[in-house]
């Protein structure tokens, strides 16, 4: 399955036969595997996949307008649109952007959150205060996210600075993959933190995209 570049766009296209439905989702780049591979098990024909540069991860600010030029550009070839973020930092700036463009976004504070359910998330938040999360994305795509924009390449004795609040990484797991959970695991151990695997799935982007295929 293709991998997105960091510093630029993916997108998939898929109609149904008669060219109707031509639904699209906005995607976070971190989010194209997952996306794609749901497309594919449910077979949803209609769905256009289009992906923003994952490197936004590091630029919250720049998502909002971002999302709104993509809307812009696409709006007038595709009956509806769908913005596969969460707030992801931007306090609330995305959520109400896409209010004004009455467009429906995946609901969470953050793809941690949705990935493991928002209502599980919530409720044991204040339990892992001090952990450190990963997904699938973020445990290929390691170095290149956190290590090396945090310095830590070139300065590890950073790491206390940047980590030393927490106690744990949680690596949420959206496939049962041996070698990731085994890379997610030199991650904690190169940040010197407790290790645990989560088993999550695909949570609530599942369902979610369930119901935009559905509408």
């Amino acid at each position: 399955m293709q991998q997105v570049p960091s510093d630029s766009t993916l997108t998939e296209h898929g109609l149904a036969p008669d060219g109707s439905g031509r639904v699209l989702v906005i995607a976070c780049g971190a989010l194209a595997r997952e996306i794609l591979a749901l497309i594919r098990q449910h077979g949803w024909g209609h769905i256009t996949l289009t992906c923003l540069p994952a490197i936004l991860h590091n630029h919250p600010e720049r998502i909002t307008q971002a999302v709104q030029d993509a809307v812009a550009e696409h709006r007038d070839s595709h009956d509806r649109i769908y913005v596969a973020y969460a707030d992801c930092g931007t306090g609330g700036q995305l959520a109400a952007a896409c209010d004004a463009l009455g467009i429906e976004m995946i609901a969470g504070p953050h793809c941690y959150s949705f990935f493991e359910g928002n209502d599980r998330f919530a409720a044991t938040a204040e339990d892992d205060l001090t952990t450190f999360y990963l997904t699938d994305f973020l445990a290929r795509q390691f170095d290149a996210f956190v290590w090396k924009p945090l310095g830590l390449d070139r300065h590890p004795e950073l790491r206390e600075m940047y980590f030393g609040h927490y106690t744990k990484l949680v690596y949420q797991a959206q496939t049962d993959d041996p070698a990731l959970t085994a890379r997610a695991q030199d991650c904690a151990t190169r940040l010197g933190l407790a290790f645990e695997r989560r088993f999550t799935g695909y949570g609530d982007l599942a369902t979610t995209l369930a119901g935009w295929a559905k509408t």
